[in-house]
């Protein structure tokens, strides 16, 4: 028989049970406690990182935004947002305007929201520092601080971050030679060049005696002692200042030898490849179209139509205004037409606007730029900007259209008084032909752009251009001004893959087209040459010897008055970048 168990026990046992149960409870809820607030903490470390991510997106997409206005040689402007004494910045009616304004940027589930604030000083003017690409270079440096809040979907902030940057402008004719495309160097006779170079492709350095560079040298491609067109260097020396003598490249293998930037590290700076490829101008900047840089910045836009035969001063939109025609074609010699050159390179006679600089010059003082109220001392842009085209059935492709400049050896009016010009651009969307002595009295800052550049002699006679190459001797001759135009492609391929292909495209030292015997005669150049891409409209390769031409002694450098600012060409092509400054987070959310 069972004894009974007391009462007091059964109690116990139901305390023990129920304060165990509590216990439980107490743990399950202790855990569930602990289990939300780190499954808290970890949504929103998350959140945090992701906000920070966005943030930073929206940070890099305004900096990006910011670059583009330079790049369409604007200046950001506007207002920011203001902040302080109580203000925050992107609420409702403190959005800021212009370029520094509050805008959102939808990233998936989440939001940035940017402003720019504009630091003071802007612009500083500065040489860049030494030992940075591009050192000892004058540029524009403008400067600003981007900040991007993070936006949840449940609408908190999740990150907020700031970046001070630096924008820089550096103009391109500050270069001896600067190409967005391969460069080859390759001169015969013992060469000297001044000035920076500078390749968004490959670089080749070779010289039938010697090639000195007195300038940073830089490239976003490859450095090759030698060729392009064939696989072969020669023994010559090809020396780079470092930074303060001349120390020649590693003698040739005689092949072509691709030179590691650890071999060029002990040029201190001097030479450094695989930069940042460098942003600049397309080649559609030179059309005569609405809408480009240098159409709508023009002081004069001059086009020869050669369905009616004459040459029409057009405005903005691209419609011709009669009176200014009228005006222009009243003063005698200053513009007309031709067709009397061969250009035995294309093999074709050349449709040619005709443009005599004095005398286009005497006729915009006396008639006021063509009544668009300018005179020649107009400084918009650092001097006068003038286009000049052919419009034709062929404007568009390939054709034997150009623009002929003659009588410029002074830039200036021949007329009793006249303003004196701060400075000359020419553009044309065309070949351009410059023809004698060009800007080498009482020198001016002046450019030419084109789609391709000929250099005719102070000797030229279309009625030889026909004959043989020894009825067209050249005569020495002088020009001071910076060139654009396009280059051809060794091999018709930009990089490595256009090695080896036996098609040379001339390198920089036939940069000008010739059509003369230069034999015995001097070219005197001093300016810059900078080269974007292929010529658009002209296609005949670059041969030598008869009946093309025979090259000059080359006394070319780059024009140390470049190096100041002041003595720039007006609206020269630049291009732009940044370099960081600060990139910090924020806490105080």
């Amino acid at each position: 028989m069972r004894t009974p168990r007391p009462r007091s026990q059964d109690g116990y046992a139901l305390l023990t049970v129920l304060f165990l149960l509590a216990l439980i409870s107490a743990l399950i809820v202790a855990y569930f406690t602990v289990a939300t607030i780190d499954l808290s903490a970890t949504r929103s470390s998350l959140r945090g990182i992701r906000g920070f991510y966005a943030a930073e997106a929206g940070l890099n997409v305004r900096a990006e935004a910011v670059r583009q206005i330079f790049e369409g040689y604007n200046v950001p402007a506007g207002a920011s947002p203001a902040v302080g004494g109580g203000q925050v910045p992107c609420a409702p009616g403190n959005g800021g305007s212009g370029d520094f304004a509050c805008v959102t940027h939808a990233l998936r589930q989440r939001q940035s929201v940017t402003w720019v604030h504009e630091r003071p000083g802007n612009p500083i003017p500065i040489v860049v520092p030494r030992g940075e690409p591009y050192q000892n270079l004058n540029a524009m440096e403008y400067r600003y601080q981007l900040t991007s809040t993070a936006v949840g979907r449940d609408a908190r902030t999740e990150a907020v971050l700031e970046m001070s940057v630096k924008q820089r402008l550096v103009p391109l004719f500050q270069f001896l030679a600067f190409y967005n495309k391969d460069l080859e160097i390759l001169p015969g006779p013992a060469t000297n060049l001044s000035g920076p170079i500078h390749s968004n492709g490959d670089l080749y350095l070779d010289t039938g005696a010697s090639l000195d560079i007195r300038g940073q040298v830089t490239t976003a491609g490859s450095l090759y002692r030698g060729r392009k067109d064939v696989d072969d260097c020669r023994t010559n020396d090809v020396r780079v200042i470092d930074p303060g003598t001349l120390q020649p490249l590693p003698a040739c293998s005689g092949d072509r030898d691709l030179l590691p930037q650890a071999t060029l590290d002990a040029w201190n700076g001097m030479i450094r490849t695989g930069v940042e490829e460098l942003m600049v101008p397309p080649p559609e900047a030179l059309d005569p179209t609405p809408g480009q840089l240098y159409w709508d910045r023009a002081d004069l836009r001059v086009m020869l139509d050669l369905n009616l035969g004459v040459a029409q001063v057009r405005d903005a939109t691209g419609a011709t205004d009669a009176a200014a025609t009228a005006t222009l074609n009243g003063c005698a010699g200053a513009v007309g037409r031709s067709n009397t050159m061969r250009n035995n390179r294309e093999g074709a006679m050349i449709e040619m606007l005709e443009v005599d600089v004095e005398r286009l010059l005497d006729c915009i003082h006396a008639n006021a730029l063509m009544g668009f109220g300018k005179d020649l001392a107009d400084t918009t842009d650092g001097g006068l900007v003038f286009y000049f085209g052919v419009d034709g059935p062929n404007a568009a492709g390939q054709n034997n259209y150009g623009v002929r400049l003659r009588n410029g050896s002074e830039l200036a009016a021949s007329a009793i008084g006249a303003p004196v010009i701060r400075g000359l651009t020419l553009v044309t969307g065309q070949a351009v032909y410059v023809q004698g002595d060009y800007n080498d009295v009482a020198k001016k800052p002046a450019a030419v752009l084109a789609d391709s550049l000929n250099i005719l002699s102070n000797n030229w006679n279309d009625a030889n251009s026909t004959l043989a190459l020894g009825s067209r001797p050249a005569t020495s001759t002088r020009i001071f001004a910076a060139f654009l135009a396009g280059t051809d492609v060794t091999g018709g391929v930009e990089g490595a893959a256009g090695q080896d292909d036996g098609d040379y495209n001339g390198g920089l030292e036939n940069f000008p087209r010739f059509h003369e015997d230069w034999n015995g005669a001097t070219l005197t150049y001093r300016g810059s040459f900078v080269s974007l891409n292929a010529p658009q409209h002209v296609d005949g390769p670059w041969i030598y010897g008869n009946p093309y031409y025979e090259a000059p002694n080359r006394d070319w450098d780059y024009d140390t008055d470049f190096d100041d600012a002041a003595n720039l060409p007006p609206l020269t092509p630049r291009f732009t970048y940044i370099r960081q400054e600060l990139h910090r987070r924020r806490f105080d959310l």
